[in-house]
């Protein structure tokens, strides 16, 4: 399957709101689960996220995919969404975010597997070394910034996520060349939120009790992380490969750490700032291209070969 080899500006942008979206994320969950199930999180958060797909489906008159289409995406959608947000918010009721910082992690280089075997996305050694160096960075980033590290049953369930979460990614991106980014995107979130409906039947009465502070952290979740986040994911799919964008990953654990900088007052360690360059610097050689070679070059060598 072709992708673009580089990664331009319009995608980097794309990705860089997900990021920040999605980095909110974490601490807005652990929050919404002082009054809701994970279940019931999971649920109003889809279920918002479809409600503002349909808003925009309906405004900019785009169309679903084919209906060919229809039971792949679905499934996609049980496994990427329902799938994800179910375990990754049962986890949070016990796994340290420090714990699960570093497990989800592995999504990037779980996705990168995936692409080569799915999508025969080719991974070069400098790419497999990059992701390596910046998953070191991401460790050393959560163990040095104070967070809490704990090995336990639990984790497995964030293990389970960031599966979820890779065939996710890379099941999306055929369908983006034959159907609209936005269609394909707002049919996964129906069918996610379908699948999460009979973990969260207790999602009313639960509202009617909640503080409106947590209320409003699930409306926060269903529209920032969940909405603009998956938009500007896919957006970024659909114009570079699978493998090269989830690679940017990494970059939410440094980018939390800045966060509670700037909002909490947690100063980092200078290793933990150390630990952020070290990933910079392995998304960066992760996502370098060998340079074209000069067209003189190119004509004298095949000049050669005549």
């Amino acid at each position: 399957m072709q992708t673009p080899e580089r990664l331009d500006g319009r995608a980097l942008t794309y990705i860089g709101i997900a990021l920040l979206t999605w980095s909110s994320a974490y601490a807005a969950i652990a929050y919404t689960l002082a009054s809701f199930t994970p279940g019931e999180v999971a649920l109003a958060r889809l279920a918002i996220g479809s409600l503002c797909f349909a808003v925009l489906l309906a405004v900019k008159r785009v169309p679903l995919p084919a209906r060919r289409d229809w039971p792949q995406l679905a499934l996609l959608g049980v496994i990427g969404l329902s799938v994800y947000h179910l375990c990754l918010n049962t986890a949070e009721t016990r796994v340290a975010s420090g714990t699960a910082a570093i497990i989800i992690s592995l999504v990037p280089a779980t996705t990168a597997a995936l692409s080569a075997i799915w999508l025969r996305e080719r991974l070069s050694p400098r790419t497999l070394t990059g992701l390596g160096v910046a998953l070191v960075g991401v460790v050393m980033v959560v163990l040095t910034s104070g967070k809490d590290v704990k090995i336990e049953p639990m984790a497995a369930l964030v293990l389970v996520s960031v599966l979820a979460s890779a065939i996710f990614f890379v099941g999306q991106k055929p369908f983006f060349t034959r159907n609209s980014m936005i269609g394909v995107t707002a049919f996964t979130f129906f069918a996610g939120t379908l699948g999460t409906l009979p973990f969260g039947l207790g999602l009313p009465h639960a509202l009617a009790n909640a503080p409106a502070s947590h209320i409003g952290a699930l409306l926060w979740l269903g529209i920032a992380p969940t909405f603009i986040g998956y938009i500007a994911w896919n957006a970024a799919l659909h114009r570079a490969s699978a493998s090269q964008v989830s690679s940017f990953i990494y970059f939410s654990p440094p980018i939390a750490v800045l966060i509670g900088w700037v909002w909490l007052g947690e100063r980092p360690t200078l290793l933990t700032l150390f630990g952020g360059v070290i990933t910079v610097a392995g998304v960066v050689l992760a996502n370098a291209r060998r340079r074209p070679a000069p067209a003189t070059q190119v004509a004298c060598t095949a000049a050669k070969q005549n």
